[in-house]
């Protein structure tokens, strides 16, 4: 075996984890090789994920403004419509830029791209299988990053046209008459948003009596009312129980509280979450032990039952998040190294990028409950914000959680325009043990959506200054 096929560290899967933890591995000194099968670095997030879906949301939010609310602002806006090739080719570029981003950064800190399909090997290394050749490559540390797919249900298989998943939902060539999601977390919601905002008449059905559970129910009760307001329909505490392709769509049978009832679309978007994806990968000839759920198992250092085997991200158990798989990434990197890397996977923020958006830290009441911790809330509304209020986005509420007995924050959970950018300040305090009132006697500048925050805190103690 070459030199050139020898590696301190082998990364699989060239997603926000495996990229990160390629680069964080060469900038510690270790001799870093990195492979992807698909052409293109960054991984679902970058290429069919968060980016595309933030590109849509963005260009459609500006456009339903436009549609909406532009005479509220004096401007005069008639005969608005939109050009869908044109909103795709703009994903596109976003998408294409990034990647060609990733590329040259990815080569530039010193990581060896090796492009092709990745197999673990019992004898130990790994095979690499693409259009040109198969090696075999070697390394003292190999790290399963090669993330997670789309779950399907069995009764509803994808199609690509009728019956699609999130992947497709982010590239229809033109705007669905009927469009019926199947689930109301992220994915179901924004990719819900996308289209209705263009146009399409979506229906969400969700087998939970309210979106967003890890939310308490009077913020993701704001969050959908919120959203049906700007067109979205909701059938809650409903299950799809059968699925008929017809020649127009896709008829479902639903029942709730012990009624059927039919729903026709021309697209469903099945949106009831990921699984991990180790298609191909050769974990069961080599023995690599996973749960139920198909999610490898991995202790603290993120190793596998395989000497020399860790995995990351997606793979493993923990939220399916780009920003989690990131610090996976650099703590295992870290740890190889002899440091103490660590993730704190009781602070790893949530956003639904929808207008407004949906962010969150910590624990909720119900949560807070079940591990025996006494809480105190304030909340504050957003239509009490002066930005608010000048910017046109009063719809939504902070809600703060600290503990009864040591004020302590334990969760923050935001609905307003911009969240997923004020989480990062609870985030913050949260990370230093800060408690309802260091937040509350931090100086936030005003006018800001961020005073919100602030007023939420104060309402802990009943404090608030500036909503009744």
């Amino acid at each position: 075996m070459s030199e050139d096929e020898k590696f301190d560290v082998i990364v699989i899967g060239a997603g926000p984890g495996g990229y990160v933890c390629a680069i964080r591995c060469s900038q510690l000194g270790l001799k870093t090789g990195l492979i992807e099968k698909n052409p293109r670095l960054g991984g679902t997030c970058l290429n069919v994920g968060c980016i595309p879906s933030k590109a849509l949301l963005h260009s459609t939010e500006i456009y339903h403004e436009l549609l909406h609310s532009a005479d509220s602002h004096g401007i005069v806006a008639k005969g608005i419509t939109h050009d869908l090739g044109k909103l795709m080719m703009k994903k596109d570029a976003v998408v294409d830029q990034l990647g060609k981003g990733v590329q040259a950064l990815v080569k530039k800190k010193g990581v060896t791209i090796i492009p092709g399909s990745a197999k673990l090997l019992p004898e130990g290394g790994v095979k690499v299988t693409s259009a040109k050749s198969t090696k075999v490559y070697n390394a003292k540390d190999i790290i399963l990053a090669t993330g997670s797919k789309p779950v399907e249900l069995p009764f509803l298989p994808f199609d690509g046209q009728k019956v699609v998943h999130s992947d497709h939902a982010i590239a229809f060539d033109k705007v669905p008459k009927k469009m019926v999601v199947i689930g109301g977390g992220a994915i179901g919601l924004e990719l819900g948003c996308v289209w209705s905002r263009l146009g399409a008449e979506v229906n969400i059905v969700e087998f939970l009596p309210e979106i967003c559970p890890h939310l308490d129910p009077d913020v993701a009760k704001v969050a959908r009312r919120i959203l049906e307001k700007q067109g979205l329909n909701f059938l809650l505490s409903t299950k799809v129980t059968e699925a008929e392709n017809t020649k127009s769509g896709t008829r479902l049978l639903l029942e709730a509280a012990g009624e059927s009832s039919e729903l026709s679309a021309d697209r469903v978007l099945v949106a009831v979450g990921r699984a991990p994806c180790a298609d191909g990968l050769g974990l069961e000839d080599v023995g690599v032990q996973t749960d139920e759920k198909g999610r490898v198992l991995v202790d603290s250092l993120f190793l596998t039952n395989i000497p020399g085997v860790r995995a990351i991200g997606d793979l493993i158990p923990g939220p399916m998040l780009a920003h989690k798989a990131e610090e996976d990434g650099v703590a295992c990197a870290e740890i190889i190294t002899g440091q103490s890397g660590h993730v704190n996977y009781d602070l790893v923020p949530g956003v639904i990028y929808v207008d407004p958006e949906i962010a969150n830290i910590g624990l909720s009441e119900a949560q807070a409950k079940e591990k025996g911790i006494s809480v105190r809330t304030g909340s504050f509304p957003l239509a009490a914000n002066g930005r608010a209020l000048a910017t046109g986005s009063t719809d939504g509420i902070v809600k703060v959680l600290a503990d009864s007995e040591t004020d302590r924050l334990v969760g923050v959970q935001i609905v307003a325009r911009s969240g997923s950018e004020l989480i990062a300040s609870a985030v913050a305090h949260m990370e230093y043990g800060g408690s309802a009132e260091d937040l509350a006697r931090t100086i936030h500048a005003h006018p800001t959506l961020s005073e919100s925050l602030k007023e939420a805190a104060l309402s802990v103690d009943g404090r608030g200054l500036h909503s009744l």
